[in-house]
């Protein structure tokens, strides 16, 4: 495991091969999700295509939650490793792990129990509704593991390692890919379980991932491993508890916010019919390439900036900040100058050929694909700030943007504008976004903040004057 690098050493280089990985592995499940989305939309039709985009939407707005508290985890272990607190972090690691499962496992039964209600409230197509209910509930079943999934990786990732959890992500995308067409259509003793066997096989390709994983922590003599005598670590401590819901919450809602302005935005859509949803839907496909890059530079600025604050060097968490928006608009920008380039093709790929879907799809792809570059930069800057702790202004700019702008913005405009009005809802909301959280980042107080419990009855982190 790499430990302490990102305190020393080139920056901008350092970065880029942190990130890297990272951006690798968002790619490799944005690829992943594709591959299934083929499989459903190709073979089982734009119904069942319509019940993956519904439900997946619900399951995006649910991994807010991991996203969230993972981050706070990630952030956590950063700002002890930085600061050569070895013990503390370990400490962070069993909290979080015990935290986790449990929180995990009550989603789970909530969820598949109330996946029906769900996806009406979402005003899911009659004729799509049923294969989502039996989509969506199966990804509840799986949540735990996916929970813990993401968890192992994201503290990985705090101590300065993104190799490992990509090489793992790889294992886990390959066994999905292989998995898919297998559980939908059944071979030999493996039965045909359509539109369900795509959401089994992910849930099957975590967990063997996930085992495989932790193996190879422990073979590897990680030093963030829980060893025999170190299995108190488990049992929760609420200082700890208590800094992973105060900072991890709003980090989680900031994904949630965008979950839920996703569902809102595909309640609208699905105004206009199977169509149009299907099309939302296989847009929806590329834009999650299009965000991966500033989703991964954001998450890589985060572990930097923290092990730096922790390290108080603060010179490097501005110049953290500097080249992780300069990379965001490079490589975004550069993956959407390909998809609209070849935006027919690509979309080709998830609704038929000469369909109105497909026409729909480019249409809005024009549209809106622009917006995510001016998004990637408030989430590079959401990156830095969230190093220190400052967790609710960035999701009280999110909420502005997205819920206080787009969706009442496409709302407003829909009978003049109709579906254009949710297509343009995008652009408009990402450039407040990126214009107010660049003047958070200039006028805000995130450098006087600290993310740090364990201080609280241990040995606090010292406070140094920000270099600016």
């Amino acid at each position: 495991m790499q430990r302490h690098t990102l305190t020393e050493g080139s920056i901008g280089r350092g970065l880029l091969l942190f990130a890297l990985p990272i951006l690798y592995g968002n790619v490799l499940q944005s690829l992943n999700a594709s591959v299934n989305s083929f499989w459903v939309g190709r073979f089982l039709g734009e119904a069942a295509l319509t019940a993956t985009t519904n439900s997946n939407g619900v399951l995006f707005l649910i991994l807010g939650g991991v996203f969230g508290l993972s981050m706070a985890s990630t952030i956590l272990v950063s700002v002890y490793l930085g600061g050569k607190r070895l013990a503390d972090a370990k400490r962070v690691v069993g909290t979080s792990a015990t935290f986790f499962l449990l929180v995990s496992i009550a989603m789970s039964v909530a969820g598949a129990s109330l996946s029906e209600p769900i996806l009406v409230a979402m005003k899911t197509p009659a004729e799509s509704l049923p294969l989502a209910v039996v989509y969506l509930r199966v990804i509840f079943i799986g949540l735990p593991t996916s929970f813990m999934y993401q968890f192992v990786m994201a503290v990985m990732r705090g101590a300065g390692d993104s190799k490992t959890p990509f090489l793992f992500l790889i294992v886990s995308v390959a066994l999905d890919i292989v998995l898919n067409p297998l559980l939908i259509f059944g071979l030999g003793p493996v039965p045909r379980l359509g539109i369900a066997g795509s959401a089994w096989a992910t849930a099957f390709a975590q967990l063997v991932t996930l085992v495989a994983l932790i193996a190879h922590i422990y073979r590897k003599h990680n030093p963030l491993r829980l060893e025999r005598h170190e299995l108190g670590q488990l049992r929760p401590d609420w200082s700890i508890v208590r800094t992973l819901i105060v900072k991890g919450v709003p980090m989680g809602l900031q994904i949630f916010v965008i979950s839920l302005s996703g569902v809102l935005m595909i309640t609208l859509v699905n105004r206009f019919g199977t169509d149009s949803t299907a099309a939302f839907g296989a847009a929806f496909q590329l834009w999650q390439y299009i965000q991966m890059p500033a989703f991964a530079v954001g998450m890589a600025v985060s572990s930097m900036a923290a092990q730096n604050v922790g390290a108080q060097k603060w010179d490097r968490v501005n110049a953290t900040a500097r080249h992780g928006v300069l990379y965001s608009v490079l490589i975004t920008g550069s993956v959407v100058v390909v998809l609209e380039v070849f935006s027919e093709q690509a979309l080709g790929l998830f609704v038929p050929d000469g369909s109105v879907a497909l026409h729909t799809a480019v249409h809005l792809n024009h549209i809106a694909a622009w917006s995510f570059v001016l998004l990637g930069v408030s989430m590079v800057i959401f990156g830095v700030v969230r190093a220190t702790g400052a967790v609710f202004p960035p999701l009280v700019i999110l909420t502005v943007a997205l819920l206080g702008v787009r969706f009442p913005l496409a709302l407003q405009l829909l009978d003049r504008w109709h579906a254009d009005a949710i297509w343009w809802s995008f652009p408009i909301s990402s450039l407040v976004a990126v214009v107010l959280s660049l003047l958070y980042y200039k006028y805000g107080n995130w450098r006087s903040l600290r993310m740090n419990p364990v201080s609280q009855a241990r040995a606090p982190v010292p406070v140094a004057t920000p270099v600016e």
